[in-house]
């Protein structure tokens, strides 16, 4: 097989990939509410989990997956993750109780976790050095359709087909992928991989914030201040703790914490955490609250969310160009300004009512543009200082944390917005979760604006 035709078979494989991964995080938030309804004897917070433990079991694995990929060969790890997602995928689509619905999302993060390193792996071995950034922004590029898609797909489906079906059309994908995958792929390896590293250390920490999501976001049922409150967040502490101390002594750590020592690297991964939270809580509470007190269907709630992430994927694919003039900072400070703005004009004209233009439609296209600024910016700017030999370290780093940081954003929206009993009360907990929303992206905007190396 000539190169142009590797480079783009492998491309297309691995696009595909990340585009079924991309869309688990947003066609769900679409299905919520008829997953509560099938599920009424579950409370909101802990199937808030069917979203929140994809995110932290991704975010587990991803440093540990670019490690197995690296030593046992890209090709079969990737396959063997699609095949882990397929299966995790059709679980889901059959799960007759909260914990098996839980549990096969867990599944599938594994799946997704594998195959999302390897993937890019094999992607940047199958083109030559001065290809790789072009096709670097079409595998990026299908994440961010992936969002835009997300919405009004998940619409479809569940009006159609029911929430189940969110699940099982990634199954045919993920298993013609891997049979394609299985002829057009070419394996690869990188010398020199250690033969032993620290598994340990990296999920330690993820499951460790994990533990402290489940305090926070069970605290309604486990009782504020309760023992197991406690006692869940003060575990998940202890394992964050360990991870920094397993981190600076294990020989062949999975990730070097002096790449922190990075300011632009330090500072890039905290805005993330931020940015995230501020735009996944927005985005998995709202067509919950669209569909329960406006009264839309899931199709139309679809669409009606659609045109911010359709915004986002535009404005991303520009970002880049502009960047190559300015540097990432500036971009990231409009993105963040964008934001801020979007969630206060929406806390000011939100009263409930089904006005979508006013009350929904422009605050979201702001909120588009913060997103289209800031997620492609975000890991430029974290990588503008890494040096090359850490690319892989670094990069799968930063995923890790993005990862975090959605897990974060769903539980803290979940948080804020559960247990309203009526109209007012819901109304009110999403204005608090604008308030909350609009202050974390007014903190990307300072940062960017004032503190952030101008060509970074």
């Amino acid at each position: 097989m000539n190169d142009t035709k590797l480079g783009q078979r492998t491309l297309l494989i691995t696009s595909a990939a990340v585009f079924m991964v991309s869309l688990e995080i947003t066609i769900i938030a679409l299905a919520f509410p008829q997953i509560q309804e099938a599920f009424p004897d579950t409370s909101e917070a802990t199937l808030s989990w069917v979203i929140t433990a994809y995110n932290i079991g991704v975010a587990s694995l991803l440093l540990l997956s670019g490690w197995w990929a690296d030593n046992a060969g890209r090709k079969k790890v990737f396959l063997i993750g699609l095949l882990a997602f397929a299966a995790g995928s059709m679980l889901a689509g059959v799960a007759w109780s909260a914990p098996v619905l839980i549990g096969s999302r867990v599944l599938q993060s594994i799946g997704g976790a594998i195959q999302y390193p390897a993937g890019l792996a094999l992607l940047l071995s199958a083109f030559p050095p001065e290809k790789r950034p072009s096709a670097i922004g079409v595998w990026g590029a299908m994440g961010a359709l992936a969002a835009a898609l997300g919405p009004s797909l998940g619409g479809l489906l569940v009006e159609a087909l029911g929430w189940r079906s969110i699940f099982v059309i990634n199954v045919p994908v993920a298993v013609v992928a891997a049979i394609v995958g299985s002829r057009w792929l070419e394996e690869s390896r990188l010398p020199d991989v250690p033969a032993r590293v620290d598994v340990i250390g990296v999920p330690l920490a993820s499951l460790g914030i994990g533990a402290v999501l489940l305090g926070v976001v069970q605290a309604e049922s486990f009782g504020v201040g309760s023992p197991l409150m406690v006692g869940a967040i003060v575990i998940g502490l202890g394992m964050v703790v360990a991870f920094l101390v397993r981190s600076r002594r294990h020989p062949n750590p999975l990730f070097d914490l002096d790449l922190f020592s990075i300011r632009t690297y330090a500072i890039a991964n905290a805005l993330t955490v931020l940015f995230v939270m501020a735009f996944f809580s927005w985005l998995v509470t709202m067509p919950t609250f669209i569909q329960e007190e406006w009264g839309w269907s899931a199709l139309r709630t679809g669409f009606a969310i659609a045109p911010g992430p359709l915004v986002a994927m535009v404005f991303s694919m520009r970002a880049g160009h502009v960047a190559e003039r300015i540097g990432a900072a500036p971009i990231l400070a409009i993105g963040g300004f964008a934001g801020m703005a979007g969630l206060l004009l929406q806390r000011v004209v939100f009263d409930g009512t089904p006005d979508y233009i006013v009350e929904l439609l422009i605050p979201n296209l702001l909120i588009g543009v913060a997103a289209g600024c800031s997620f492609s910016m975000l890991v430029a700017a974290a990588m503008s200082e890494i040096p090359p030999a850490q690319f892989g370290m670094a990069g799968a780093g930063r995923t890790t944390i993005f990862q975090l940081g959605v897990a974060a954003g769903v539980a803290m929206g979940f948080s804020l917005t559960a247990g309203a009993e009526t109209s007012s009360e819901a109304l009110s907990s999403m204005h608090t979760l604008f308030l909350v929303g609009a202050a974390l992206y007014g903190i990307q905007f300072a940062v960017f604006a004032w503190f952030f190396p101008r060509q970074a």
